[in-house]
């Protein structure tokens, strides 16, 4: 991949957010859903590379635009897998909540894992505790493992949980260990990669969520040098099939490799509304305010960019 795909993806996540953020608050998800896709497909046809999307917006009877299978970019420049989320956590956004974003991740061609539309349970951590955690053990060995590894008592340890009751076991074994809990209702990508930025005072990620949203949690970790491990389950017989003709193995643990291959991806994000790690965007008259992540593996940099964008020459962010 070229260096240059990693500030042109920003310019993807920026227009989804935008065009997403007028919606913040108005009850409508699918609007805001609607609008993020359209946006984030016109950025990518001035992107200069081969795309294909691997995790997007489901099947091509299912999606107008950004579906799995779908070709973009210039058409020019490196062959790329991509999976898109161009508003992840639709419901944060109707409501106004916490940690909304528009997320791209892209790795080198046949180097992302084509997750199911499924849910996947997941356990996530930071730098400081990779090696240290496994999907196998038991919430309060991964929690004791994960506060050795960080030099803290097991009461300073705060993990992250998505507020479901299918998690209630978790959270009463995550309390009976005497860590922390921050539990969040939806976007559990922001909630996997904020364990590898100590100003998010978040330690690990348990749970199950969907699972390409784990493999786009994984790029972002894969870049931060955290991990993520991951094993797919499936709710029925036809989720259980589908798995069957990818040739995916429900009972196999998902580790780094499996999840994005190779020495090399890119992470984007956007946020929509403010989080622990990004604002939301801001509406100034004249101008909006962005703020995003933009991460490359390879490279091993991070960066967080402030944008600033005209309104007046984008009449279509405008919601009469």
């Amino acid at each position: 991949m070229e260096r240059s795909l990693t500030m042109e993806l920003v310019r993807v996540t920026e227009g989804a957010a935008l065009a997403s953020a007028r919606w913040m608050g108005r009850g409508k998800k699918d609007e805001a859903d609607d609008a993020a896709t359209t946006a984030m497909r016109e950025v990518f046809d001035t992107i200069p590379m081969q795309g294909t999307v691997v995790i997007g917006e489901g099947e091509m009877d299912e999606a107008p635009m950004l579906y799995i299978g779908e070709k973009l970019g210039t058409g020019n420049g490196p062959l790329v897998d991509v999976a898109v989320d161009p508003v992840e956590g639709t419901n944060l956004v109707a409501s106004g909540g916490w940690n909304a974003l528009a997320v791209i991740a892209i790795a080198d061609h046949g180097n992302l894992l084509h997750a199911p539309d499924m849910y996947m349970d997941k356990i996530a951590v930071g730098p400081e505790a990779v090696g240290k955690i496994d999907i196998n053990a038991s919430v309060t060995d991964n929690l004791k493992a994960v506060a050795k590894a960080k030099g803290k008592d097991i009461e300073d340890v705060v993990a992250t949980v998505l507020n479901r009751p299918r998690h209630e076991k978790i959270i009463n074994e995550i309390r009976e260990a005497g860590a922390r809990i921050k539990l969040i209702n939806d976007g559990d990508v922001a909630g996997a990669y904020n364990t590898a930025f100590n100003r998010t005072g978040v330690d690990i990620l348990f749970g199950s969520g969907g699972a390409p949203e784990g493999v786009i949690a994984a790029v972002a970790l894969k870049c931060l040098g955290g991990e993520l491990q991951g094993r797919l389950l499936p709710q029925n017989d036809e989720e259980l099939e589908r798995c069957k003709k990818m040739g995916l193995d429900v009972s196999k643990v998902l580790l780094m490799e499996d999840l994005v291959k190779g020495d090399d991806a890119i992470f984007a994000a956007t946020g929509i509304t403010d989080g622990e790690l990004l604002r939301g965007v801001q509406f100034k008259g004249s101008f909006a305010s962005t703020h995003s992540l933009v991460m490359r593996a390879k490279s091993g940099t991070v960066r967080f960019i402030e944008g600033r964008h005209s309104l007046q020459k984008k009449p279509n962010l405008v919601i009469k």
